[in-house]
């Protein structure tokens, strides 16, 4: 089973998020964050569960749309990354390390 690695980027988008939401919602700002890192839990066992990317295109670059948000991760080998969080509404940009 692959591990489930969580980038740096991944961790503050969450943690912006959170802060955003925060300002006028503490309690459902912890609530949004954790059922962000929920959605994904199930990737370490069904890593394609997700969909491709559009904007990319590629079979290893999939996404978990959880509300207004999507979470995009990377399949690889021996992990499945998660490479950013995101609002819906904007536009991804996003370098994929080859």
């Amino acid at each position: 089973m692959p591990e489930l690695v969580w980038t740096r980027q991944a961790v503050q988008d969450v943690e912006d998020i959170k802060s955003y939401i925060g300002r006028t919602s503490p309690r459902y700002a912890t609530l949004v964050a954790e059922r962000i890192v929920g959605s994904v839990e199930r990737l370490h066992e069904f890593p394609s569960s997700g969909r491709v990317v559009p904007e990319f295109n590629r079979d290893d670059v999939r996404e978990v749309i959880w509300g207004n948000y999507r979470v995009v991760y990377r399949i690889r080998t021996n992990s499945v990354d998660v490479l950013t969080v995101y609002h819906g509404a904007r536009l991804l940009r996003l370098q994929i390390p080859q």
